[in-house]
């Protein structure tokens, strides 16, 4: 008979999971927001002055991009020990990395101090918090995803996801006030360093919150199990990263190519935009951080309803709705923006982000539901972060490239278009999770349940199917 599934969190224990998940990743996605906005605003003056302010933009989006490079490398560590020593140790750890390496940049001599070496600390600087967000997003998706119950998963996983606008509004409205409230040369003097320096502050808040918060009940019953496994077989278990790309790698693939048009058309709206309004149409970088200001918060808004309504028609529709849309949007998109108005700027931003946040909202609970417990870190992990080096990495820069190539923004409509196609495709190949147990199909060796174990009907844990399983009928 198969073990008793660990029991749901109480609703008071899973608001303050999901208050802890979303704070943390309310940090992690502010500290690295931050640095998209400032390469998009400063950086390029400050750390890169001796070039061509178009070509100093590139040069500063370089840095931002290779920020997704250590994504992966930070999703294969933090995955691989998430999966055997637990999903909150890993959190802290990831918290305080992004967190230094963002305070530390506020610190950071520029160009015109230390020439050279100032564009290569703050490369080294950004690795570091590359690194930590690969393993934050997965642990954090994780802990609210395995401590609720299949009905409503898709509402709850999509309250940490709601920390990408929420860092984003953060981050966004410190730089919009600060250039409000100060002039050119004090902003590119001192008060770019303001909002880095307050990750400090943040850091400290997170933390005091995370280390409050419980274990994943599923792991630690997965951990269980792993254990008497061990016991009766006396080999070792199997590397997570191995047994994920042996019993899953259609499962990461279909995570990879769901991320596509989510992550491209992302940047491509709030960072490239920065861009855009600025070198291209000239105008005042205030409206472009207003209309990303207010576009955020009604993202942040829409991301749970789109996650409840992912629990009523499922996964794939949801994210079907979020890829498709936003490929359509894009030749509206710049239409609106072209038009100078900030009306139809803030218009073209909103519809933007919300349909992505049909794609955004449904992923997190869409990717736990993948994966089997004791490589469920690493599967979601892997999946999600490869993919941002192909995606989000690139995004501000091909699109600044092509933009600077044909002086038009139709080839990055098309080239976010062609995401889009991609994710479909995708989403399209996948099969739908939707009141998946995640207690179940935990892997003797091959990612599968027992086929000798009772399977539980849908929305039911696994001791609750077995016991209908010997109950007499009628």
């Amino acid at each position: 008979m198969a073990s008793p599934a660990a029991a749901p969190a109480a609703p008071a224990s899973l608001k303050r999971i999901v208050a802890a998940s979303l704070i943390g990743t309310t940090i992690e996605w502010y500290d690295f927001f931050l640095y998209g906005a400032a390469a998009a605003l400063v950086f390029n003056q400050l750390f890169f002055p001796d070039s061509d302010p178009l070509v100093g933009t590139l040069l500063a989006f370089l840095t931002y991009a290779i920020g997704f490079v250590a994504r992966p490398i930070g999703a294969l560590v933090f995955g691989h020990y998430g999966d055997r020593l637990g999903r909150k140790k890993l959190l802290v750890l990831s918290l305080l990395l992004m967190g230094g390496a963002t305070f530390a940049i506020g610190l950071l001599p520029t160009h015109a101090t230390v020439g050279s070496a100032a564009p290569l600390l703050l490369t080294s600087l950004r690795l570091v918090q590359g690194f930590a967000l690969g393993g934050e997003w997965g642990g954090a998706v994780l802990l609210v995803s395995e401590h609720g119950d299949a009905r409503r998963r898709g509402f709850w996983a999509s309250w940490p996801q709601t920390g990408a606008p929420a860092g984003q509004l953060l981050a966004t409205g410190v730089l919009a006030a600060l250039t409000a409230l100060l002039s050119e040369d004090a902003f590119l003097a001192w008060g770019w360093r303001v909002p880095f320096l307050l990750s400090g502050l943040l850091v400290l808040v997170g933390l005091w919150i995370r280390i409050s918060v419980d274990e994943s009940p599923v792991f630690k019953e997965a951990l269980r199990q792993a254990e008497e496994r061990r016991e009766r077989s006396a080999e070792p278990e199997q590397p997570p990263l191995l047994a994920v790309l042996r019993h899953h790698w259609r499962d990461v693939l279909v995570a990879m190519g769901a991320r596509m048009a989510e992550n491209i058309s992302y940047y491509v709206v709030t960072a490239f935009i920065l861009v855009y309004v600025t070198d291209q149409l000239d105008l005042s970088r205030q409206l472009a951080l207003n209309a990303v200001l207010i576009a955020s918060a009604v993202h942040f808004a829409t991301i749970p309803l789109w996650g409840a309504l992912s629990d009523r028609l499922g996964r794939r529709p949801v994210y079907l709705i979020g890829a498709a849309g936003v490929g359509l949007w894009m030749f509206p998109f710049f239409a609106l923006i072209d038009t100078r108005s900030f009306g139809a700027v803030l218009l073209a931003v909103t519809v933007g982000l919300v349909l992505h946040g049909a794609m955004y909202a449904p992923q997190a609970a869409f990717f736990a539901e993948l994966f089997a417990t004791r490589m469920r870190y690493s599967g979601a992990s892997i999946g999600a972060q490869f993919s941002s080096v192909a995606a989000g990495a690139p995004a501000p820069m091909i699109a600044t490239a092509l933009l600077a190539d044909f002086d038009s923004s139709v080839p990055v409509s098309l080239y976010v278009m062609a995401a889009a196609a991609l994710t479909v495709v995708a989403i399209l190949c996948a099969r739908e999770t939707r009141m998946r147990d995640l207690s179940d199909g935990d892997p003797d060796d091959d990612g599968t349940p027992d086929p000798a174990e009772p399977t539980a009907p849908e929305g039911t844990s696994a001791v609750e199917g077995a016991r209908e399983a010997v109950q007499p009928k009628g």
